[in-house]
């Protein structure tokens, strides 16, 4: 799995278009990673959201972190391990404007 983490392209003051642009670089990326068999799902997150904490179940609303923490969204991929997974989130766009895409397998529960 990717998570998508930051990136200049979360700064409110973007303008639209370079947004745009950072989606359609995203889409195009996902696209290929699907002809390539390799793409399994995955969506973008809301920018807000809850968080439920501790055994008071304490409700507080996000984002939750900076903004170059926020997780904008994820997808799941099928690599022969994380070295190949790891090789394969190299090319994602996310990273030409500073973001960080986290490698993580999927346990088996």
């Amino acid at each position: 799995m990717f998570l998508f983490r930051g990136g200049e392209h979360h700064n409110p003051s973007l303008p639209a278009e370079a947004m745009k642009a950072h989606v359609k670089k995203m889409m195009d990326w996902i696209g290929g990673l699907a002809k390539e068999g390799v793409y399994v799902g995955g969506n973008a997150l809301e920018r807000t959201g809850k968080q439920i904490n501790g055994s008071k179940k304490t409700i507080t609303d996000g984002p939750f972190v900076e903004g170059k923490e926020i997780i904008g969204g994820f997808i799941v991929v099928n690599a022969k391990d994380i070295n190949a997974a790891v090789e394969i989130s190299k090319g994602c766009p996310n990273l030409e404007t500073n973001g960080v895409v986290e490698v993580r397998q999927i346990q088996a529960m």
